[in-house]
């Protein structure tokens, strides 16, 4: 007999048979396949791991109710090709003598040969006889009997489960039991486990995935993307009774899948059928623990009890846990209510009791602070509208930091935003000005900051970790506001109160100390000390601790790039800034935390290598990163200036260098900075003497502006000048191989103008082999049409192959290095080519027939051309035309 026919024909039987101990008629129901819906959906991954069935003597499906787990383990049953004795167990089945009369008329009705084993109708207890002899027969018969007993959870007899057991043992290979329960039964499970003879399928694996979830739906007519699925699966916890109730409700909507993402828990089938399941079914104490905890996203015995008042906590819970009630262990005696059952249950307590969630909440805030477990205690003080005490936990802890680290912050955020003006004290100033500080709100900040000091300093008592946040925002204001002064006397200020403060608190928050020595190494650097700035931001960037201080790592390493790139180490930099955004990613912290400086030094370092697209495209990231401070401001000046110069545009490269952030104090070397860039602006155009003499003030800043300073002498025709500036380069124990390039080239440049070309080539080949391995491009696009020629013939040819020179090296000439084209002398030149007038070019430009006189002189120079037709031959061979 199939199992299929067992479920629906019943063979006849004497009538003896059908009488159970009470007298009653045995209900076919009890014996039949429970009937799947057309809606039904069979997982395949469920009845694969239920075929182990079949090679262990005992199997449990353990789940909570609406589950799925009868109709699973129906539908595989059903599809098994054997008999299977099936029983659902109810309230009627108690009892000993009940169940093994049901029991054995399960086997008979599924065809297993129990005989004349008889019914236990008497008043005694089941006989040991009479399991003993089930066990014997059930071992030598020729089949094996798979017996399911559904609703298991209903027995409430200890003796059963004893007995179960027994038959079970001695019956051996010949019996194979599937028990489907809410909750563990009573039989020696350790054993079964240990030796590998049980299989197990739980809450976990019952649940739905999406992509089961969308099949499901399909099934009910809808269609739901994979997306929306798994919002729901977070939403129902997978739970199958919970997606079918939804997805009959949503059918009825004009809107289905705004239906299912949107939907009422607490005003819904599912809630019917939770409330009338799970809660109605608890005695009173239960359903009273149930609300109340509703409001908490996990919760232990100690604060359960905090609650509710009493102290029975403990129990209740495992009972729960037992009984699969929709209450999962997370270990540690910390437990969590399904995600769908507490939305219903905190919809059911403000039906109920509207007034208590807040007290609850504030209950749950002072256990929680009184624990130590901040997070969660923010959170339950916001939710009870106590911001006072809130803000009060959250700087006492030391915690404001956490506001500017990345890892909490936008939750931070969110969750203080709440805060009403009418919460005035000094921890909810603190807090206010924090936030203004990570929104770069400075004047705003500096106001609450201000008055929140001025009240902790007239409070003698005040406490320290207050006092420490004070100083931890101030070195922040000071950095945003360029005051390396404020800097250092906020971070001495810092260290005293350290003292004041409990070790293990400090211990607890890292990021302090690392915020504080990267808002201080950034204004030293902003000051141009970058020794001293190196000192404080290697101390963070060399700590270990982990995601808390990730951040200040990031910026300090970035930093450290930019000093590296200032003192002409490109690769060191490159390795720098690589380093700080690997830092960020490797914790997955929101773009809207990470500093744009890594990648600004990056871009830098490309237009160095003249990879200009990808110095384009790093500048292309950065437009949407944070720009906090005037280090970062300068760097985005700095690479994006570097940039249109590689590019020609020289005026746009001059409006780069204009301040984008206003500081409380000059950096000596942005200055430097755009005094280079306005130097080079000149040269482009042709005027020497001005290129020189705007850098004559900032000379002896940087070794860059000294090599900038030569430049400009040396096209001005002052040799001298030029070298003079370059011995001081050459004295210079650590200058940077950016540095030492351009100057030897320089070198090169003079020795080539005296006419002493040896020396001219023993530079080159110097430069060339220093620069090589820093891929720098950009200094010999820079030295001009001069270099052309050496860099034509061997065997500077071949140190250029390759890398500076496309291509491997060969009998061909090199095609001649060119310095790029201004804007506007590409502007003459596309005229050049129309065969147009220098008159006609002039009026066509709206400009002065000798300033297109003095941009073709430019033109000549920088293509090493001296007409017009070689010009225009020349650009068409650099594809400039």
């Amino acid at each position: 007999m199939s199992a299929v026919a067992a479920s629906d024909d019943v063979p006849n039987e004497p009538a003896a048979s059908h009488v159970d101990p009470l007298g009653d008629p045995f209900l076919r129901t009890r014996f039949a396949l429970p009937a799947r819906p057309a809606t039904f959906l069979r997982r395949e991954r469920l009845v694969d791991h239920l075929d182990q069935a079949l090679r262990t003597p005992l199997t449990m499906v353990n789940g909570a109710a609406g589950a799925g787990k009868t109709l699973l383990v129906a539908d595989w049953a059903a599809g098994l090709g054997q008999p299977v004795a099936w029983l659902t167990l109810d309230a009627a089945i108690q009892g000993p003598r009940m169940f093994w009369a049901h029991l054995l008329q399960a086997l008979r009705i599924h065809g297993v040969p129990v005989g004349d084993l008889g019914c236990p109708s008497d008043e005694s207890e089941v006989s040991r006889t009479l399991l003993a002899r089930l066990a014997a027969r059930l071992a030598d018969a020729e089949r094996v009997a798979t017996v399911v007993l559904d609703e298991y959870d209903r027995i409430s007899a200890p003796e059963i489960s004893r007995q179960l057991e027994f038959v079970l043992h001695h019956a051996g290979p010949g019996l194979r039991l599937v028990i489907v329960t809410r909750n563990e039964p009573l039989l020696p499970l350790h054993r079964y486990r240990t030796a590998g003879a049980m299989t197990e399928i739980r809450n976990a694996e019952l649940a739905f995935t999406p992509e089961e979830t969308v099949s499901l739906l399909e099934r009910h007519g809808l269609r739901l993307p994979v997306p929306a699925a798994d919002a729901l699966v977070d939403r129902t916890g997978g739970w199958a009774a919970g997606l079918r109730l939804c997805a009959l409700a949503a059918r009825e909507r004009p809107d289905p899948e705004a239906y299912l993402k949107e939907f009422e828990a607490g005003h819904s089938t599912v809630a019917d059928f939770l409330l009338a399941e799970v809660l109605d079914r608890q005695p009173a104490p239960t359903q009273d623990l149930l609300l109340r905890v509703s409001v908490l996203e996990r919760f232990c015995v100690g604060l359960a009890d905090a609650l509710t008042g009493r102290s029975d906590a403990e129990a209740i819970l495992a009972g729960l846990h037992r009984e699969n009630a929709f209450v999962e262990d997370l270990g540690h005696s910390w437990y969590r209510l399904h995600p769908l059952f507490r939305e219903i249950l905190r919809a059911h307590l403000r039906e109920r009791s509207a007034d208590l969630e807040p007290e609850l909440h504030l209950r749950a805030a002072r256990w929680l602070r009184s624990s130590g477990l901040l997070p969660e205690m923010l959170a339950h003080g916001a939710a009870a509208g106590e911001w006072d005490f809130t803000a009060r936990a959250f700087v006492d802890d030391l915690a404001i930091g956490q506001l500017f680290t990345g890892m909490r912050s936008d939750d931070l955020a969110e969750l203080f935003s709440g805060m009403g003006p009418e919460t005035t004290s000094p921890a909810a100033d603190l807090v206010r000005a924090a936030r203004d500080l990570s929104q770069c709100d400075l004047d705003r900040a500096l106001a609450r900051l201000h008055r929140a000091e001025e009240q902790l300093t007239s409070d003698a008592d005040g406490p320290a970790a207050a006092q420490l946040s004070c100083a931890l925002l101030e070195a922040l204001a000071a950095r945003l506001a360029g005051s390396p002064r404020r800097a250092e006397q906020a971070v001495r200020t810092a260290r005293e109160l350290e003292r004041e403060v409990p070790a293990q608190l400090l211990e607890k928050h890292p990021e302090l100390p690392a915020l504080l020595l990267t808002h201080l190494g950034s204004t030293r650097l902003w000051a141009g000390h970058f020794e001293a700035a190196r000192a404080a931001l290697s101390t963070v960037a060399d700590t270990t601790a982990g995601a808390a201080t990730a951040l200040p790592r990031e910026e300090s390493l970035e930093h450290l790039a930019l000093i590296d790139y200032l003192d002409g180490w490109p690769t060191r930099a490159e390795r720098q800034a690589v380093a700080a955004m690997t830092e960020t990613e490797r914790f997955s912290l929101p773009e809207a935390s990470v500093s744009a400086l890594g990648r600004l030094v990056l871009a830098a370092v490309a237009v160095d290598r003249n990879e200009l697209a990808e110095a384009q495209a790093l500048l292309d990231q950065t437009t949407r990163l944070a720009v906090r401070d005037p280090v970062t401001a300068a760097g985005r000046s700095i690479a994006t200036a570097r940039l249109l110069l590689a590019r020609g545009r020289t005026r746009a490269a001059l409006a780069a260098t204009e301040p984008a952030v206003t500081a409380d104090v000059a950096s000596p070397w942005e200055r430097s900075h755009a005094a280079l860039v306005a130097s080079a602006a000149h040269l482009a155009e042709g005027r020497a003497d001005e290129a020189a003499e705007v850098l004559e003030p900032v000379a002896g800043d940087l070794p860059t502006c000294a090599v900038g300073a030569a430049r400009a002498h040396l096209a001005a025709g002052n040799p001298d000048a030029a070298l003079k500036l370059l011995d001081i380069i050459g004295a210079e124990a650590d200058t940077g191989p950016a540095v030492l390039v351009r100057a030897t080239l320089l070198r090169a440049q003079a020795a080539n103008e005296a006419g002493d070309l040896a020396t001219a080539r023993r530079l080159i080949a110097r430069s060339l082999t220093d620069a090589r391995r820093e891929r720098l491009r950009r200094p010999f696009l820079e030295a001009g049409a001069w270099l052309g020629p050496y860099l034509a013939g061997p065997p500077l040819r071949d140190l250029a192959a390759g890398w500076l020179i496309p291509g491997p090296a060969s009998d061909e000439p090199a095609p001649l290095l060119v310095e790029h084209l201004s804007g506007r002398e590409r502007d003459v030149l596309e005229r050049l080519a129309q065969m147009m007038s220098t008159e006609d070019i002039a009026a066509d430009l709206y400009v002065s027939v000798n300033t297109v006189k003095t941009h073709l002189k430019s033109v000549y120079r920088k293509l090493a051309v001296n007409r017009r037709s070689d010009a225009v031959r020349r650009a068409r061979e650099l594809h400039l035309l």
